[in-house]
């Protein structure tokens, strides 16, 4: 079988990583998704610059060469719910870090109302206790697909999937509809 390669560094490292205004605009990103460490962060930053490279190389392209080239990247960023439908490549360049990390699987478990932090939904992703379409998925930092994020429940197997149990009981609170909520600040 041979041995396995060593895994390789997949994201970049800031040119000037002791910044003051960096410093703390990382860990208020750190807070506010729950990260783990500033790896994470870095990551999705790569991840953003790849495509925003490949949109401005794009973009310098003749209109018949670069028309498959678009279509696959609009596509890629529409399936996975950064960029809308009727998007253009210069809307690829407007992303912004938030965009990515919102799509995350952490995010979304928390912003369904499946946990009551945004620390407990990495908790209960890591611990094996939500999937997607039936299937486990145990990485907060899953990018999920437009058509999946309905599909995020508890696992099968799960003691969540109970509901009597206390964290179901207590994340099930009944949110108001909005449009009611948007009738009441507009009268006070």
């Amino acid at each position: 079988m041979g041995d396995p390669k060593k895994q390789r560094k997949k994201f970049d490292t800031p040119r000037f990583p002791w910044q003051t205004d960096a410093l703390e605009a990382e860990l208020k990103i750190l807070g506010q998704y729950g990260l783990r460490n500033k790896r994470e962060i870095w990551r999705h930053k790569t991840l953003l610059s790849k495509y925003r490279g490949i949109g401005r190389s794009l973009l310098g392209m003749s209109v018949e060469e670069r028309s498959k080239q678009e279509k696959q990247l609009l596509g890629r960023l529409n399936r996975l719910g950064i960029l809308p439908d009727e998007s253009a490549l210069d809307d690829v360049l407007d992303l912004t870090l938030e965009d990515i990390l919102g799509r995350r699987l952490q995010t979304l478990v928390f912003q369904r109302g499946l946990s009551q932090s945004i620390q407990q939904s990495r908790q209960l992703i890591t611990h094996g206790h939500i999937a997607i379409e039936g299937r486990r998925v145990s990485s907060p930092s899953y990018l999920v697909l437009k058509d999946e994020e309905e599909k995020i429940v508890y696992a099968p197997k799960s003691p969540f999937t109970d509901p009597d149990h206390p964290l179901t009981k207590a994340t099930s609170i009944p949110a108001e509809p909005i449009s009611q909520s948007k009738e009441e600040n507009s009268r006070e």
